[in-house]
């Protein structure tokens, strides 16, 4: 039996969205038992509203669409608070701060890029 797919499953910025929030419960599970519930929950659940908001709002307007882009660019702003504070409090290494920073800082230039090409779309 073929696999059924939904439309956003084929945006790219959806699929590294999904690579990201498998990356943060990785990291995530290196944490302190103690985090569990405070720092670690609201860097996954920042991860996964970016991955949310994609596909949410791919259904949706191209207007309504670039709003749930930009909660979704909310989130990743979220994400580098999140990965400050994991470096500052040594659960995470200067490189995997790094690496969850060049992941985010790729998330922000699609999703940025995707506003455009809706924005573009809706001004012709």
């Amino acid at each position: 039996m073929s696999e059924i797919k939904f439309k956003f499953e084929d945006l790219k910025v959806y699929t590294k969205s999904i690579d990201f929030v498998d990356f943060v419960y990785k990291v995530c599970d290196a944490f302190p038992k103690t985090e569990r519930y405070a720092l670690s929950s609201q860097f996954t659940r920042a991860a996964v509203s970016i991955s949310l908001n994609i596909a949410e709002g791919s259904s949706d307007s191209d207007k309504q669409f670039n709003r749930y882009l930009q909660i979704a660019l909310d989130s990743v702003n979220e994400c580098v608070v999140c990965s400050t504070i994991s470096k500052r409090q040594n659960y995470i290494s200067k490189e995997i701060d790094n690496q969850i920073r060049e992941k985010l800082a790729e998330l922000s230039k699609m999703i940025t890029s995707l506003q455009k090409y809706l924005k573009s779309k809706t001004n012709h």
